[in-house]
């Protein structure tokens, strides 16, 4: 029987410093990247995204990136699908597959497959909406049933928010629990994974001078420029961190200043909501701070046996 093929993933905190690591990683290792950023995989989303430069794309390859366009609807399952045969093409190519990006719920399904769940339950679901519209916190309410994912979702993923409600509702367990126990079963790939992470002060000088240097460097005319194709204000992606500050500046909600305070503010947060899943889900992992490239490197070679 064939040996599984070999995946490193290489995760963390938003802004840690993942995608300049697993550049270096990918060079020395002969390897190429798989994307695992959720918004980097939409076309038009750049400055926000901190989505790698096509002279570094030139360098390495990068794959799940720029493949959709801002109206398109992409999940867990969906990325599994595109993922998985990229990690097998490389395995018999004998190249070493980096998964690189913090989207936790994509990394999950490539690394120990999916939790399916019942189906939906429409009145279910309009009796949420419903609440929501009427002031109800369903994330407090999921917190009362199921802190352990109430703690790695915003308050405003709704959509998150109310499969995990509808799965508590439809099988009396959270969803949580299903999850950690489909994590049992097989797992596609030989996996290592790294985690990059800094000390919460160092993180968030690094956040805050990204923030501000994507809003001078033109995240506003990068939104409006969307706006301006005909992509509707309401997209998931012109909701995302950053995009949706731009966006309330040009439409006069917000002044500049306030749109660049806000969305450092929402990153951090998201940050510490990483960290948490990181700590959380990703057992087994080993921890680096981002400037150990000696024994990063030490550790994805002996994984993918390169040998000097």
């Amino acid at each position: 029987m064939a040996e599984a093929a070999r995946l490193a993933v290489i995760t963390g905190p938003t802004g840690v410093g993942k995608s300049e690591l697993a550049l270096r990683a990918a060079l020395e290792l002969d390897g190429e990247i798989i994307n695992a950023d959720s918004l980097a995989l939409y076309r038009g989303f750049d400055l926000g995204t901190a989505k790698p430069s096509p002279a570094d794309r030139a360098r390495v390859a990068h794959h799940l990136i720029d493949v959709l366009e801002p109206d398109e609807s992409f999940d867990a399952a969906a990325y599994l699908r595109a993922a998985r045969p990229l990690v097998d093409r490389l395995g018999r190519a004998g190249r070493p597959a980096l998964a690189v990006g913090g989207a936790g719920f994509y990394l999950r399904s490539l690394t120990a497959g999916l939790f399916d769940g019942p189906g939906r339950d429409a009145q279910f679901r309009a009796a949420l909406t419903a609440e929501a519209a009427a002031g109800v916190d369903l994330h407090a309410r999921l917190a009362a049933l199921d802190p352990e994912t109430a703690a790695r979702l915003a308050p405003a993923d709704r959509v998150r928010i109310e499969r995990a409600l509808e799965v508590h509702h439809l099988t009396g367990r959270a969803i949580s629990h299903w999850q950690r126990e489909h994590g049992l079963g097989e797992k596609p790939f030989q996996t290592l994974t790294l985690v990059l992470d800094r000390p919460a002060a160092e993180l968030d000088e690094r956040l805050r001078r990204r923030t501000r240097a994507m809003f001078e460097q033109g995240l506003i005319a990068e939104v409006a420029g969307l706006l301006a194709a005909g992509w509707p204000p309401d997209l998931k992606p012109l909701g995302a961190i950053g995009y949706r500050e731009a966006g309330q500046y040009l439409g006069g909600l917000l002044s500049y200043e306030e749109a660049v305070e806000k969305t450092f503010v929402a990153t951090r947060r998201y940050a510490k909501r990483q960290r948490t899943w990181c700590r959380s889900q990703m057992i087994g992992a080993l921890w680096f701070h981002p400037a150990e490239t000696g024994p990063i490197l030490a550790s994805l070679k002996h994984f993918f046996n390169k040998t000097e």
